[in-house]
């Protein structure tokens, strides 16, 4: 046959093949289903606490741990929950949270999950915006809901049809209250550990007290913004009714090395009271 007809037929069986395969270009497809395939999966938006941090008894994110897209065994995640419910979200998690984020932070990471098209999103985010140096360095109240609302619309343009659900702030007075006369709390305290409600944990002082109560008092402002901004949103938000914030921490349900972040068990109670048993259903 002359090599003329046999570099033509070559070219036609390549082209052929592409066109099979309906793309532009030769390069080969990637052999795990990406989340364009089947059910989205779920994707978590928010702080350390949603990235497990120090639940493995290290100073670092340990989201095997998250209450949130946790896959590991010692959590009953909403991920390992929805995986009861359908198997096809094996391997669809995407952890979008980062440690030290504020709500300024929750529009990039929710552009991060509208790439990953999950049909569940959770949002646990604020308590960084109250954790600061001081009382007048936490956000404003204001700036805090414009924050979480550019983070929301970012999720509703970009995956209307997914379930978003909105955490409430967990109670952090409550954990001054039940560490403060605890020695092994209060030194990890003095490390640095959200100093505008922590800092002279032990102190009676009538300016410290007016400090923590105004930290309190933040965090439940903000915590009415995550309604509102809940209730906005729409039908495909749902907001946890505040179940998160009346967790009544107690002090093994932190873990020893910070005495703030969950542990594992703390992790999980999270994922319980947050839980609803319809899921990503609508």
């Amino acid at each position: 046959m002359p090599r003329r007809w046999v570099a033509a037929l070559a070219c036609l069986a390549a082209l052929v093949a592409l066109a099979c395969e309906g793309g532009t270009s030769a390069s080969p497809r990637p052999t795990r289903s990406g989340p364009s395939s089947g059910p989205g999966g779920i994707a978590a938006l928010g702080d350390s606490i949603t990235t497990g941090f120090a639940s493995c008894l290290v100073l670092t994110s340990c989201e095997r741990n998250s209450w949130s897209t946790g896959d590991g065994l010692r959590v009953q995640s909403h991920y390992r929950r929805l995986l009861d419910q359908n198997s096809a979200i094996r391997d669809r998690t995407y952890n979008h949270a980062r440690a030290g984020a504020r709500a300024d932070a929750l529009e990039g990471q929710a552009q991060a999950a509208v790439r990953d098209r999950p049909d569940y999103v959770t949002v646990l985010i604020g308590a960084n915006d109250a954790c600061r140096g001081g009382v007048d360095a936490m956000t404003p109240v204001a700036q805090f809901r414009a924050d979480v609302d550019r983070g929301l619309r970012v999720l509703r343009t970009g995956r209307p049809k997914a379930r978003v659900l909105v955490v409430s702030i967990p109670d952090l007075y409550r954990l001054w209250e039940v560490g403060h006369d605890d020695p092994r709390a209060v030194r990890a305290w003095r490390r640095g550990v959200c100093p505008a409600l922590l800092a002279e944990a032990t102190s009676t002082a009538p300016a410290d007290r007016e400090r923590r109560a105004a930290v309190r008092d933040r965090i439940d402002a903000y915590n009415a913004e995550l309604v509102a901004a809940c209730r906005a949103y729409g039908s495909r938000c749902r907001h946890d009714g505040g179940a998160a914030h009346r967790v009544r921490f107690t002090l093994d349900l932190l873990n020893p090395l910070d005495w703030f972040h969950p542990n594992a068990t703390g992790q999980s109670r999270l994922a319980e009271v947050t839980w609803r048993p319809s899921g990503m259903a609508g």
